[in-house]
């Protein structure tokens, strides 16, 4: 769910560009970004690749069971990563349209934008308290409130 829309129930085609690229990260990671846990931190999917990009290291992320048969394979993937980042950027206007996503797939130029801050990047403070709920603190300081039965 994109960022604007969670938040302000705002819905465009660029909401589905942004469904579109949490997809993309999903299948070349092989993890959900609902629940998603890493043992270093507790960011999210979302997070987790935008560190990894930042850091050059972003192929830790492609799912072991993705075959990587050269260095073209792996180039494409990389490409995937990015464009599935600029798809999850926090502004609408930031993200491309689905018509550009597809050139950008498509294309072997190596000359795609550099993507910026994704939505929805946080990381995860869960507390127990005497409801037993979850709670997910998000930056921007909202709180979203998860209660779970007994």
């Amino acid at each position: 769910m994109s960022p604007e829309y969670a938040a302000e129930g705002l819905f465009s085609i660029k909401s589905d560009v942004f469904s579109f690229g949490v997809l993309v990260l999903e299948i070349v990671s092989g993890k959900r970004n609902k629940g998603f846990q890493h043992s270093d931190h507790d960011l999210n999917l979302l997070g987790h690749v935008w560190n990894l990009w930042n850091e050059d290291k972003a192929s830790e992320l492609v799912d072991a069971t993705i075959f990587i048969e050269d260095e073209l394979s792996r180039l494409e993937l990389l490409r995937c990563i990015q464009v599935g980042l600029l798809c999850v950027q926090q502004r609408p206007d930031d993200r491309p349209t689905m018509s550009s996503v597809i050139i950008m797939l498509n294309s072997d130029s190596p000359n795609l934008p550099q993507p910026k801050h994704p939505g929805f990047y946080y990381e995860r403070s869960f507390s127990e308290g005497p409801s037993s709920s979850n709670i997910i603190s998000y930056e921007k300081n909202v709180t979203f409130t998860t209660l779970e039965g007994r």
